[in-house]
């Protein structure tokens, strides 16, 4: 709880209409959620807004509104004036919650693939040192193993400080999170002091709202901008990069001050202070030896994959910025498991491998099917499809993969959103009939529904093949143009699997 004058220190106020000596119980830009002595946001959004409901929310027994032009209120209702209502709510949340990231260790990930398993993987590592850890990334978000749903990659302003405030008062000392390019670019994570932040990757996606690569490259490297500014209250500082992604570069520039945070680099294919050579995969598990300060180091960990060596590379990286030995953190990766819906083994006895998977970018889809082919001796059948209402370019662009890298390929429906499943179908199917012309061997089907889709796959599957069922990994539901179903892929697979016996 906080007096309304304090809050309204923080940002530059055009004209108050009003008593400003309230106290304030609650943020929220959502009038739904207004309940007394609340302050509400008037958020001028894409398909709503907030000044809409400004009149309701003080009928809700909001304590004072934030809005940029003249609204109705009742008589009595406390109205800050300000030019941009966004701005407002970045500079005054943080400080309503006292901005609980400067009271723990804030890990950032970023990139197009790759985050949510790097993120669980660095948490993983620091519980095993004794620490006590928040996560917050595409699936959940996590106080060592208490769950929470999420809606965000990166939650939007006054959700993220709400839930760093709880971790803060949990006594969460490190948080590992995801940041995806559009928190960054929106400034999702005002008031967000990170400590060390890691690059991943950067391929096609995001499109839609990006325009350029260039563009969505400048929207990541804002992270290593942040951690190393001079804004800060914490010492110890870094940067994390892979170092063989073509946009490593854009990150490392990005970067201010090398002696206050110094940039670490790791990869497979060039040099870097970390590097994995001498790689072996199994279905279940990869090796490598870790080239680090002139000294060999084996590590093993339990998954599958040339991008989860990325991933542990990564989590190594910020493991070893957060103080932690490099013997400590070898044990730790030994135990580690796949995270739900990233190379998901299905298994219900069968005679082939099923695996569920979250790639849903061309990148993702090639980096699953290569990783089919170390280690299938079989064919490799794939089901997948793209989101409507999501960049369009890449769905020819991963039908030509799909023809590429598999043997049978399926196109079915993802989350066509408002979209026709069928005219998504058409555009991914353009580029698998391109790319097919020149792998006579390959052979695809169309099946709009995605049940039955993944019932063809199990049932074409035979001895030692393996079936990739791609793009909604953990999600429990599938989103329609009219409704939100309940959709599982592992539940359809387990289906299938079970009536083909």
């Amino acid at each position: 709880m906080k007096n309304l004058e304090k809050l309204l220190k923080c940002t530059d106020i055009n004209y108050i209409v009003g008593d400003t000596n309230k106290e304030i119980t609650d943020i929220t830009a959502d009038s739904r959620e207004v309940k007394e002595g609340s302050l509400f946001i008037c958020l001028d959004g894409a398909h709503v807004d907030g000044h809409n409901y400004a009149a309701s929310a003080a009928q809700k027994g909001a304590a004072a509104i934030v809005a940029s032009r003249e609204i109705d209120v009742p008589e009595g209702t406390t109205v800050v004036y300000v030019t941009d209502t966004r701005k407002a709510m970045e500079d005054i949340t943080p400080f309503y919650f006292d901005y609980p990231a400067r009271r723990m260790r804030m890990i950032a990930v970023t990139g197009t693939n790759g985050k949510t398993t790097s993120t669980h993987i660095i948490a993983h590592i620091l519980r095993k040192e004794g620490y006590k850890v928040g996560v917050i990334g595409t699936i959940h978000w996590l106080i060592n193993d208490e769950e929470h749903p999420i809606h965000n990659t990166t939650p939007d302003v006054i959700t993220l400080q709400k839930i760093l405030f709880q971790m803060a008062e949990a006594g969460v000392t490190h948080v590992s999170m995801e940041v995806s390019s559009h928190a960054l670019s929106l400034n999702r994570v005002a008031g967000v002091e990170f400590d060390t932040a890691v690059f991943t990757n950067l391929t096609e996606d995001h499109l839609d709202y990006h325009k350029t690569m260039e563009n969505y490259a400048a929207a990541k490297a804002r992270l290593f901008s942040l951690v190393s500014s001079d804004e800060h209250t914490k010492p110890l500082k870094s940067g994390i990069i892979n170092a063989d992604d073509p946009y490593a570069h854009v990150m490392k520039e990005a970067v201010h001050g090398k002696t206050f945070c110094p940039v670490f680099t790791y990869a497979i294919d060039h040099d870097a202070d970390l590097r994995a050579v001498n790689i072996h995969f199994s279905s279940r598990a990869s090796v490598f030896d870790l080239k680090m300060d002139g000294v060999t180091y084996t590590v093993h960990t339990n998954l599958a994959g040339r991008f989860n060596v990325y991933n542990t590379l990564a989590a190594i990286g910020a493991a070893l910025s957060e103080g932690v030995r490099i013997d400590h953190i070898i044990s730790a990766l030994a135990e580690f498991q796949a995270c739900p819906g990233r190379f998901e083994l299905i298994n219900e006895g069968q005679p082939f491998g099923v695996v569920v998977d979250y790639a849903h970018t061309p990148d993702g889809l090639e980096n699953i099917l290569k990783t089919a082919k170390e280690i299938t001796k079989g064919r490799i059948l794939v089901v997948f499809g793209c989101g409507g209402d999501r960049d369009r370019k890449k769905r020819p662009i991963m039908g030509a993969i799909a023809a590429k890298y598999s043997d049978i390929a399926i196109i079915t429906s993802d989350n066509p959103r408002s979209e026709d499943p069928n005219f998504i179908i058409s555009e991914v199917e353009d580029g698998v009939r391109q790319e097919a012309k020149n792998h006579p061997a390959f052979h695809y089907e169309v099946i709009a529904d995605r049940r039955q889709a993944i019932e063809r796959a199990i049932r074409l599957a035979e001895a030692e093949d393996i079936v990739l069922i791609a793009g909604k990994g953990h999600e429990t539901y599938q989103i329609l143009k009219d409704k939100t179903i309940h959709f599982d892929d592992r539940e359809e697979a387990r289906k299938a699997i079970r009536e083909c016996k």
